[in-house]
């Protein structure tokens, strides 16, 4: 079922606004792994300062094991705490910000399509399957157009970015599945995340950030731990509510596309002829994919009132009040 027009445009700026923010992650992500910083030192930053700054959420709300349990609980954490950070940004220190973001967030949808039909009973519609077809194509035009030239460090960090596709679609099933808030979902995760990881980052990494220069972690520290895993996740969260789990996940598939147009007035990178093509096809299937409305839809004639109708109206065999 598609939502209708004033829910479906509050979840598309809610998708568009995360994936604004996460356009922007490969980038300095892979400034971060390339310099001073290495993937441990930026899920700390993540995580440090999100745990604690949500930490009275949970406080608050509790850890909702009503409704996840433990196994929930873990796989929440996962999809994009501490685990989804360490695999991304290990695959950034082996290939460019540009596979990243064609391989993570463009499998995406179709790994939430798959998952949400299996656990949640989710049908795609004939539009919706288009539309990841249109963003499969276009990711694959992306990506794989320069694959000749991949080295074995490449592959192996194009891997890694299908694995924490994969995470977060997890995420992305869970939290619907769960109707979680939002902000206690966010909260979750971050808190989670400062308790599971910060232990183990400290004991194998000691205060190494610390030689870092400050200007240089000020600028991760409120990017990573502010826009990234807060501001970002609870757009995202609220979404997957107005939208559902596949049609918030398409929105991800963007990332692409908005990568390669905004490398142009950064840093004079001009897409090439494959980069066009798949900024055309993901656009057009997220469109889709989303449950956007579309023209057959506007053009369905309304219901016919009960007054109207040529029979009898039963429900169950009965006539209806």
């Amino acid at each position: 079922m598609r939502p209708a027009r004033s829910t479906y445009l509050k979840g598309a700026l809610c998708g568009l606004a995360a994936v604004a923010i996460w356009t922007g992650w490969s980038a300095l992500t892979r400034l971060a792994v390339t310099t001073g910083l290495d993937a441990w030192d930026v899920a700390a930053l993540l995580f440090g300062i999100a745990g604690v700054l949500l930490a009275p959420v949970v406080a608050r709300r509790g850890l909702a094991r009503d409704r996840l349990g433990w196994s929930g609980l873990g796989v929440l954490i996962a999809g994009v705490g501490a685990p989804y950070v360490l695999v991304a940004a290990s695959g950034l220190q082996f290939a460019p910000a540009r596979d990243q973001g064609a391989l993570n967030p463009g499998a995406m949808p179709l790994f939430v399509a798959l998952l949400a039909a299996w656990l949640l009973g989710e049908r795609l519609s004939a539009a919706r399957a288009a539309g990841l077809g249109l963003i499969l194509t276009g990711a694959l035009a992306m990506a794989g157009w320069h694959a000749s030239t991949a080295s074995a460090m490449r592959a192996l960090g194009d891997a890694l970015f299908l694995v924490a596709s994969f995470l977060t679609a997890c995420f992305t099933v869970v939290v619907r599945r769960a109707q979680l808030m939002p902000l206690h979902a966010t909260a979750l995760v971050s808190t989670g995340s400062l308790v599971v990881y910060l232990p183990v980052y400290l004991a194998c990494h000691g205060i190494g950030i610390a030689r870092v220069p400050f200007a240089d972690v000020a600028v991760q520290a409120v990017f990573q731990g502010v826009l990234v895993t807060i501001v970002s996740l609870v757009l995202y969260g609220r979404a997957i509510a107005l939208l559902g789990a596949s049609g918030a996940a398409a929105f991800g598939a963007l990332v692409p596309a908005l990568s390669a147009l905004l490398a142009i007035p950064l840093l004079g990178e001009w897409p090439d002829a494959a980069d066009w093509l798949g900024i055309a096809l993901i656009s057009a299937g997220v469109y889709l994919a989303s449950g956007a409305p579309t023209a057959s839809r506007n053009l369905t004639p309304p219901a016919r009132s009960r007054a109207g109708r040529s029979g009898p109206c039963r429900r169950g065999g009965r006539p209806c009040p």
